[in-house]
């Protein structure tokens, strides 16, 4: 029960946290847009911090965190692995789903520093709209992160690595970094209840440009799933893996 309110208090002051931030930066964003990566950096490294102290849940980002532009495939879990990524690289932008861009401050936050918005569900719809989102932010060079499952994933549970990924992969002619995690033993997908630990982010060795879509998409879920499931292991899972 202790855990669970201290939990409850960390959520809401987080959110109370992000409509101060976005009061605060929003002015200086709508004159300067650059100033949008500084307020989600900002935002990241406040949660990783007030979780540290407030629910016992310690954050850790292993391996390169990538600094040029690439493409990163990252394991999602919850919430706080976009924490983690994004409070590690220089320029962030993400795959997202379109229903997120008309979430206030979210939205309009993913607006600015270029993330690309696609209709899950309609394959051939979100593939072209990826294309040319990409194709359309190509001017503002970053780290375009995707999830190559398309959604939050629980521990344990399985679930395709979907195509797009490959397919940007080969758009893009750059290389891809994996980046594998085990923070859903922590902060669940869905709840309030966050468990202490240390929850990580590894980022993994790129793979290079030049593959063909099907043996980038086999090597990617290998070496990301083997990378996870060390992680969680490492964190105390026993689940399937």
């Amino acid at each position: 029960m202790l855990q669970y309110l201290r939990s409850l208090v960390f959520v809401g002051q987080m959110y109370l946290m992000m409509a101060l931030m976005a009061l605060v930066f929003t002015p200086a964003v709508l004159i300067r847009r650059q100033v949008a990566f500084v307020a989600v950096h900002a935002f990241c490294r406040w949660v990783r911090w007030t979780a540290s102290w407030m629910v016992g849940l310690r954050s850790e980002v292993r391996g390169e965190p990538p600094q040029g532009e690439c493409l990163i495939a990252a394991k999602h879990q919850s919430f706080f692995d976009i924490i983690l990524i994004i409070s590690e690289v220089p320029r962030p932008k993400f795959i997202m789903k379109a229903e997120l861009k008309w979430v206030p401050i979210v939205g309009w936050y993913a607006y600015w520093i270029g993330c690309v918005p696609v209709n899950r569900g309609k394959r051939t719809l979100a593939i072209a709209q990826m294309k040319a989102g990409v194709a359309a932010g190509r001017a503002t060079p970053g780290q375009l992160i995707i999830y190559p499952q398309g959604t939050r994933v629980a521990p344990g549970a399985r679930l395709p690595y979907k195509v797009g990924t490959g397919i940007l992969y080969s758009e893009l002619g750059q290389g891809c970094v994996p980046a594998a995690t085990n923070v859903g033993v922590f902060w669940p997908r869905i709840g309030v209840r966050r468990k202490p630990g240390l929850a990580v982010v590894e980022f993994l060795p790129p793979i290079p440009p030049g593959l063909s879509s099907d043996v980038f998409m086999r090597r990617l879920e290998q070496e990301v799933e083997a990378a996870s499931n060390r992680l969680m292991a490492e964190a105390g899972f026993d689940g399937p893996r």
